[in-house]
């Protein structure tokens, strides 16, 4: 009877082992790595308004209701006057470069920390840019966009935004310089960028935008939380062409088009009157 009670709670044990660590914690399984497969050429055969028509898994592309991304107007945003801040826990991990071909993403393979949404921790898994700017503030398009995908233990979505103007080298990327020279026109390669913090990102932890929306490029899953940074940054006119050359020229301008807002609620987070 022992035996068979051993028996049970070791194979109990196996099966919760594999219920836990088979369930996807990251958006490689759920972006599209193959850039082949979509561009952003406006009107064209794969651009952006086909996206949900290339395949059944991304029809959310083109008929779902919370899609990113959208204009944050002053006018239908709902101001909170709050001293809540972003809480980000971030700590200097590993890192691999990537040209995916659509935009250069910068992986954290090891533990990067993580941020606090709503008592859910969401760990951080990823960054990669966007040019021009996806997101827009009162219909003002910026220059460029960085991205930063934190991924929870259920494999719920959030991602933080900062928009940048052209200006003074984004000291940040000024690091990864070298590494994305390296893979200029190099759809697939991949860097070892050593270790980097991302708290080296600066982020305002006291002003930002938040809204339900989708990830920006297919299978555009929705109910992702977005957080975007109220506080604008700079890049310079080399760092912006940098990355615009690392990628296939089809993907110079790979920002998706602003997406109808379905009358969605974006909550203002911070003090000051400016939205």
């Amino acid at each position: 009877m022992m035996n068979m009670q051993s028996n049970f709670i070791l194979t109990l044990g196996y099966l919760l082992f594999l219920l836990i660590f088979s369930h996807p914690s990251s958006t490689q399984a759920q972006e599209v790595e193959d850039e082949r497969e979509f561009d952003y050429e406006r009107g064209g055969p794969i651009g952006p308004e086909r996206w949900g028509e290339i395949k059944k898994e991304w029809r959310l592309c083109s008929y779902g209701t919370m899609q990113s991304p959208i204009d944050t107007s002053s006018q239908r945003v709902k101001k909170v006057v709050s001293s809540y801040n972003m809480y980000r826990k971030y700590k200097p991990s590993n890192t691999t470069l990537n040209n995916r071909g659509h935009d250069i993403t910068l992986q954290w393979d090891g533990d990067a920390g993580s941020v606090l949404v709503d008592d859910t921790e969401y760990a951080l898994k990823q960054a990669h840019w966007h040019s021009p700017s996806e997101h827009t503030i009162n219909g003002k398009i910026y220059d460029m966009e960085i991205h930063l995908v934190h991924v929870s233990i259920d494999n719920k979505i959030t991602v933080i935004a900062v928009l940048y103007n052209i200006g003074k080298s984004d000291p940040f990327l000024s690091k990864l310089e070298v590494n994305i020279t390296s893979m200029i026109d190099q759809k697939g390669k991949r860097v070892d960028s050593g270790i980097i913090d991302p708290s080296d990102i600066r982020i305002s932890r006291r002003k930002y935008y938040r809204y339900i929306g989708s990830l920006t490029i297919p299978p555009c899953i929705e109910e992702v939380v977005w957080m975007i940074s109220r506080e604008t940054r700079t890049v310079s006119k080399d760092q912006l062409k940098l990355l615009r050359e690392a990628v296939h020229d089809y993907a110079e301008n790979n920002a998706r088009p602003i997406q109808p807002d379905n009358k969605r609620d974006v909550v203002f987070y911070g003090q000051g009157s400016r939205l």
